[in-house]
């Protein structure tokens, strides 16, 4: 079992024991029997003695509704608390006001989550977030997304931000703004972790954590002192990716990870567990997944109260009132409360008559652990203390806390994006800030700062120098770029296969495997894969490369005997996730980032069913875009028709169209062998070496390869330029050996992936049988082609002279042009307009089915001798066959 710390407190430490020789007693005689017959007697007889007890216990995996640390255990919090509240006071107010002076323009903002988390961020940024000076890995802070104004106030007073960004606030068009919420891509040097689409942050977090482990244990970069600080909502929670990993993170001991949960218990409409408790139930389920809870609920003002509470009656009562109840309570006055809480119980009742009225709101109204530096000190400092499980911190706080009646509470606040003068002046007096009334000019509220070199900006300053500079921060320290590998992997596949058959799929795992033994590079590769490893053929890597595990292997595998046994090792390169694919793009999205969070170039590969990667994640590689990563997305078994047997869930005849979507994808549907090898190449290039001038590196690509073994042909000379840019021909019908008659009617076939098979066959057919000339092309990538177009477009209307590269790539070709993938039209009609020729489509529309591939090829229209009647059917409208030539072909060939 990994280490951990025995608490020196305990919660019940926060009531009077009536009797504490019994309760010495009672400990005495489990230690005897600890002593005597061993731990698991003990545990033993506490069960047996709590069976049927019928003692009215919290249930095993929760405790009290009270804080996990009493005041009394609390350490000290260091440096100058008054200096951190006036800190805290300047970020609540300029986060209102910039969300409030925003609202005349219409961009709305949020206000009132930050209004309840400021401490928790304040204490974090003051005592505990590492900065990136130094080794430039520093802590990883996945920060709430709604809380962006609290970070963007305080990087105002730390002299980062001007008053003229807080104004262009969500007014990004200028290019002076400041997006909404984290953006990598829209302020790089601050943001590092996209969060607002929400759930993925906590998993994110989750697999940053892992994999600063295992970078550690490959002995890429020594990260072990960085923490990762995740910040959610207790309504985030509801997402299933906020809790998918969590025995992942137990079972991998990570406690270099901390979930900081938000509890103010509303969501962004109204409750979150209105007639339950959102806290217990967060507990039970992160207790029972094996994680340290810790729980932040009450401020100082509720001591007294659990000092009268000899009765157990008050903590009682704070377990069973619900969430939407406490919600109320911080509305309602002191009689309410004195009689619809306290009047519960006859020994509530008598404990109210010994509290002022003052005393009850203080407690019920203000005083939430989330709101007390001392507090939220205390739960972070165990936290970081604790050895061998993650921790998470419950904290409980009022959203919109400090912004007035008209806020605090409420349902609507979520929705509400600004204040009146007169509420802003009555926050000013409850911060205690200098700001005059005349500051309030026409009607807009002032942003405020102490000065530069005030005594808040200084402290805050020395702060954060003391803790590695600004935080949060996006740094990029200068890299040299990985030094290409040799261009013996690559052109290993020029001369084709022979009379071999090898589908690509297998084609980019042998790729792949000679790149990983390249001495420069080799070790930054990060192969990813959920599961079915061997269904991708990747079963070779195993003994060679091993597959990651914090304890190695610990035991002695079935298949030990075999060449390609299943190996873990401490230090293995291998990520073998389990079937989660959200978890494997976790991981990609760590290791795609890793030159920015931790200054280490890594080259991760991700293999899944194409079906299930986009369909399934695509949200995580938006999530990827935005936060700048590269790497290679290979979606296998791809197309409608090439995975027989399996049916309509696996049959993948869209995952290019979802790519297309997304700006920092380069989707390629690549036909054979070292067409792979060339896009691989050059996406090396582009995104690890030297990218050309004005080329965006910060970029991925998504491979689709076949599961279908095919004859992999030569390459044939100057086609590396067509490859990368989407579209060349493949081959002329003569130079296929085909003849056809002199004047013969041309048509073009363009044709990706495995498709062009069916071109190849359908040009022979054309020849042979219709006296049709067919050339053929390979079109890589639709994608490419139509953003290469939309590109040219804009530059003619900025008056420059550009034309697409599909309309000069097919510029004299002869005869319409009919296109073909193993996927819905809309993929291959991306590029219809900006082609000059007649241009058709063919495609599996539809959904799957489960059939040989030839019959489901001939049901979805897509086989060589649908392409034939295809392309009949396009030359009889141009005059240049019969009409009847369409009937003829129609029932020679079966339809």
């Amino acid at each position: 079992m990994p280490e951990t710390v025995r608490l020196p407190y305990s919660q019940l430490d926060q009531f009077p024991d009536r009797d504490p020789e019994e309760t010495a007693e009672w400990r005495e005689s489990l230690d005897a029997v600890t002593e005597a017959a061993g731990p698991h007697r003990a545990a033993y007889l506490m069960r047996r003695t709590l069976e049927n007890s019928g003692l009215a216990l919290p249930q095993l995996l929760e405790s009290d509704y009270l804080n996990t640390i009493p005041t009394a255990a609390e350490p000290a919090v260091p440096g100058d608390e008054a200096m951190e509240a006036r800190i805290a006071a300047w970020n609540r107010w300029n986060a209102a006001a910039m969300v409030s002076r925003g609202s005349k323009y219409g961009v709305g903002g949020h206000i009132a989550t930050f209004a309840s988390a400021a401490w928790l961020y304040e204490t974090g940024f003051n005592h505990f977030f590492r900065g990136k000076e130094g080794d430039g890995s520093g802590d990883q802070l996945y920060i709430q997304g709604h809380a962006a104004p609290g970070i963007y106030a305080r990087a105002f007073l730390d002299g980062r931000l001007t008053e003229e960004h807080l104004d262009n606030f969500r007014r990004e068009a200028g290019g002076k703004g400041i997006p909404s919420y984290p953006h990598p891509r829209r302020l790089p040097w601050l943001w590092e972790f996209p969060t607002v689409s929400m759930g993925l942050g906590p998993l994110s977090a989750i697999y940053q954590a892992r994999f600063n482990r295992y970078l550690t244990n490959r002995g890429i970069k020594d990260v072990s002192d960085s923490h990762v600080w995740a910040f959610l909502g207790d309504g985030e929670m509801d997402e299933p990716e906020s809790t998918a990993a969590l025995a992942l993170a137990s079972r991998e001991g990570l406690d270099n990870l901390t979930f900081v949960i938000n509890c103010n218990l509303q969501r962004l409409d109204g409750p979150v567990r209105a007639n339950f408790k959102i806290v217990q139930e967060l507990e039970a389920q992160f207790r029972g997944a094996g994680w340290n809870v810790v729980k932040t609920l009450w401020g100082t003002a509720w001591d007294e109260l659990f000092r009268l509470d000899a009765t157990g009656a008050l903590a009682r009562r704070l377990r069973e009132v619900p969430d939407a109840q406490f919600q109320t309570y911080a509305t309602r006055d002191a009689a309410y409360i004195r009689d619809h809480f306290f009047g519960a119980e006859p020994a509530l009742a008598e404990m109210a008559k010994l509290l002022g009225d003052d005393k009850i709101l203080e407690c019920f109204h203000f005083s939430r652990g989330g709101h007390e530096a001392r507090k939220v000190y205390a739960a972070y400092r165990a936290a970081v203390e604790h050895k061998g499980a993650p921790t998470v911190i419950l904290a409980q706080t009022v959203k919109g806390f400090t912004l007035g009646k008209g806020f605090e509470s409420k349902n609507a606040n979520h929705q509400m994006k600004k204040l009146t003068v007169d509420e802003f002046k009555v926050m000013r007096d409850l911060l205690e800030l200098p700001i005059s009334d005349s500051d309030f000019t026409d009607g807009q509220v002032p942003y405020g700062h102490p000065g530069t070199d005030s005594p808040e900006v200084r402290y805050l300053q020395e702060r954060r120098a003391a803790l590695g500079g600004p935080a949060p921060a996006r740094r990029v320290h200068p890299l040299a770029p990985l030094p290409a590998p040799a261009d013996k992997a690559f052109a290993a596949f020029d001369k084709g296969s022979g009379n071999q058959t090898v589908a690509t799929t297998m084609a980019f795992v042998r790729l792949v495997k000679d790149l990983i033994r390249d001495k420069e590079t080799g070790k930054r590769w990060v192969p990813i894969v959920p599961d079915e490893a061997r269904t991708f053929g990747m079963e070779s890597l195993f003994p060679s490369l091993g597959i990651y595990s914090p304890k190695g292997q610990t035991y002695e595998p079935v298949d030990r005997d075999q060449l390609m046994y299943y190996k873990e090792a401490k230090d293995g390169q291998i990520l073998n996730e389990g079937i989660t694919e959200a978890g494997s793009m976790a991981d990609f999205i760590a290791a795609a980032t890793a030159y920015a969070t931790h200054g280490e170039t890594m080259i991760p590969f991700y293999i899944f069913y194409s079906m299930f990667g986009w369909q399934r994640t695509a949200d995580q590689m938006w999530q990827l875009g935005d936060q700048l990563g590269k790497g290679f997305l290979v979606g296998a078994t791809a197309g409608r028709t090439t995975l027989t047997g399996e049916g309509l869930q696996h049959a993948d005849g869209h995952s290019p169209m979802i790519a297309a979507t997304n700006p920092a994808a380069l989707t390629y549907d690549p036909a054979f062998a070292y067409e792979v090898a060339v896009i691989v190449k050059d996406g090396l290039r582009r995104m690890y070496g030297e990218s050309a001038p004005g080329e965006d590196s910060n970029v991925f690509y998504y491979l689709t390869v076949y599961n279908e073994p095919m004859p992999q042909p030569a390459k044939p000379e100057g086609v590396d330029e067509g490859i990368v840019r989407g579209l060349y021909r493949f081959n002329t019908a003569a130079a296929a050996g085909l003849t056809a008659p002199a004047g013969a009617p041309a048509i073009q076939l363009l044709s990706s992936g495995t498709a062009i098979h069916w071109a190849l066959g359908a040009q022979r057919m054309l020849a042979e049988e219709w006296g049709v000339a067919a050339d053929v092309w390979s079109a890589t990538s639709w994608t490419e082609l139509r953003r290469d177009a939309m590109e040219a477009d804009a530059a003619t209307l900025r008056g420059e002279e550009r034309a697409p590269y599909v309309r000069e790539a097919l510029s004299g070709a002869e005869g319409p042009v009919l296109a073909v993938s193993d996927y819905m039209r809309q993929v291959p009609d991306q590029i219809a307009q900006w082609v000059e020729q007649d241009y058709l489509s063919l495609g599996a529309d539809g959904f799957g089915l489960s059939d040989t591939r030839d019959s489901a090829r001939r049901h979805f229209g897509v086989d060589a001798e649908s392409i034939v009647i295809a392309a009949l059917a396009q030359l009889a409208r141009r005059g240049e066959v019969p009409a009847s030539a369409v009937k003829e072909a129609r029932e020679r060939y079966g339809f």
